[in-house]
């Protein structure tokens, strides 16, 4: 039970949360609409907006997006999905916190779902910090 809690459950949610917005985003560059989105202020919409317009970043963002949800979804290689969506959730994290108050409780399910994913792959990260 204690792994199905600090590790699946955690895993899923994570896994999930980013196959939607990989989803979502994937929608929105072929028909120019969201699936789903979520409330964002003048100024996130803003950022959003740049990243959009960015050409390359945003299907490169969403691929992303893509590979560490179903990584972490499927239970393949989980640690390296982790890791690969990492900088993605820092970035999300601060987002939420600068400029979109509106989304802190993303913020704070990423924080503690990753917290505990990196808690339950530390040894596979332990290399990394030698």
């Amino acid at each position: 039970m204690r792994n199905f809690l600090m590790v699946v459950l955690p895993r899923i949610v994570l896994g999930l949360l980013f196959l939607v917005s990989a989803v979502d985003g994937f929608w929105w560059m072929a028909t120019g609409n969201h699936l789903i989105h979520p409330p964002v202020t003048p100024k996130g919409l803003e950022f959003e907006t740049a990243l959009q317009n960015a050409g390359f970043f945003w299907p490169f963002l969403k691929l992303v997006n893509l590979v560490g949800g179903l990584s972490l979804l499927l239970n393949v290689v989980p640690a390296f999905g982790l890791a690969l969506i990492a900088p993605v959730m820092a970035v999300i994290v601060l987002f939420h916190f600068a400029i979109n108050p509106v989304g802190i409780p993303v913020a704070i399910i990423l924080i503690v779902t990753g917290g505990l994913l990196v808690f339950a792959y530390r040894e596979r990260y332990a290399a990394l910090l030698r």
